[in-house]
């Protein structure tokens, strides 16, 4: 998808020693695994119980405009030093960038709230007990976590969640699917015009590509170039370039591709068993969990249970830690998971404050299956003007230095824009249909 990039012929150095895999899987691994976070599961639920493999093809389609804006997130974070939030302020108009990162936290806090919620459920379906408890325990581990945990340990502890995910593939192959049709689904889209289908495709496009990941994503290459001692911003140290892109590159494509690839696993078992049953209506991913049991079995339903609980631990912290590295950007602050408490007391402030307000949304009379809903169209409005500004930014020497975006780069991420602002746009149309 990218064009090679030689380093400016100004500049030499040997590039650092070769990582083992598990070194480089980062940044994308994580944020490719948090993408299919329990109000996501829900999503893919919802869409295989209600349409069956009919919309398995979209799981496909996203996949390289994933792999194009999420490795244009990092590059920026790599190449600055800074997150999106950081080179909006620096490189924008500041009501621009404030208005922003005020929507994507207000998105991120609802999102908070329904996987908080989803969590609880899902546990309280396995060992009974009340929700809420679980609700108010699960937001202040997450949090003790991202405070008191350093940073090397947190980011191992997050990769090692991502195992979480295979519990759907692990429920795919225990239900019987026919995987030809499967495979025909993928490749032979039918597209449906009615206002319930292409809603449907609008809230996979905002699940699977979402502004909170392009914040975190960026902000963890920062990162990393803070905690590793041999990484500085490319912008600063270019002959560590191709080694560093070609890092992304692999890192991005194998996180996103875990993410859609467990995406479609879960919209397969929920159209070979729900679907195929007649249980069309599903709400939540605890909804999808309580129905499979009947339907495909305990050890099923177990699965697919205990895989919101892990997948909701590693969801929770990015979608807390984007939005406070967003607020933490745009007003000055010290920001980053690495720092001590003491050293940014605003950063884990926010941190603190979005999963608090998260935990007290779940004991307030709001419909959080509602709330998701105006979630999800935040985010699906939030996304396009932040992918535009992301492309002006990765395109601009003034931000990029000598490593503005390659042109295969550039024409993907100009693609996935449309395709999102198109979603944005179909949502609104289709509207109160």
């Amino acid at each position: 998808m990218a064009d090679a990039e030689p380093i400016p012929p100004e500049y030499g150095g040997a590039p650092e020693p070769p990582r083992k895999l598990l070194q480089i899987l980062g940044p994308g691994l994580i944020t490719g695994a948090s993408d299919d976070d329990p109000s996501g599961i829900a999503t893919y639920s919802q869409v295989g119980a209600h349409f069956g493999y009919g919309m398995s093809w979209v799981m496909l389609f996203s996949w390289p405009l994933m792999c194009a804006i999420q490795e244009i997130s990092a590059r920026i974070g790599r190449v600055t030093g800074r997150g999106v939030g950081g080179n909006l302020q620096r490189h924008y108009p500041s009501g621009i960038g404030f208005g922003i990162v005020l929507l994507l936290v207000i998105a991120n806090i609802i999102n908070l709230a329904a996987d908080l919620g989803a969590m609880a459920a899902s546990l309280q379906l396995l060992i009974g007990g009340p929700a809420l408890l679980y609700v108010a325990a699960f937001g202040a581990v997450t949090v003790l976590l991202e405070i008191f945990v350093s940073y090397s340990r947190y980011v191992a502890v997050l990769k090692w969640l991502t195992l979480s995910l295979f519990a759907y593939v692990a429920v795919a192959l225990i239900v019987d699917v026919p995987w030809r049709l499967v495979g025909h689904s993928l490749v032979v889209p039918r597209i449906g015009w009615s206002a319930a289908y292409l809603t449907s495709v609008v809230a996979l496009l905002g699940t699977t590509i979402s502004p909170y990941l392009f914040f975190w994503q960026a902000e963890e290459e920062a990162e990393e170039v803070r905690e590793r001692p041999e990484a500085k911003p490319l912008e600063r140290a270019p002959e560590q370039a191709p080694a560093e892109f070609q890092r992304i590159r692999l890192d991005t494509y194998v996180g996103m591709g875990l993410s859609n690839a467990v995406a479609l696993f879960i919209i397969v078992t929920t159209a070979a068993t729900l679907h195929a049953h007649g249980v069309t209506d599903i709400q939540t991913s605890s909804q999808a969990a309580e129905a499979l049991r009947p339907i495909a079995g305990r050890f099923a339903f177990l699965v697919f249970a205990l895989g919101i609980i892990g997948t909701g631990m590693l969801a929770l912290p990015v979608l807390a830690g984007s939005a406070a590295y967003a607020m933490g950007e745009t007003f000055g602050w010290h920001v980053g998971l690495g720092r001590k408490p003491h050293r940014a007391k605003a950063f884990y402030g926010c941190i603190a404050a979005a999963t608090l307000i998260g935990v007290l949304l779940n004991f307030s009379p709001i419909d959080p299956i509602r709330a998701l809903f105006w979630s999800a169209v935040i985010n699906g409005v939030v996304a396009a003007p932040v992918m535009v500004l992301m492309m002006l930014m990765a395109s601009n020497k003034a931000v990029m230095g000598d490593f503005p975006l390659p042109v295969s780069l550039r024409v993907m991420g100009w693609v996935a824009t449309t395709v999102m602002a198109a979603a944005a746009i179909g949502l609104f149309a289709t509207w109160g249909r």
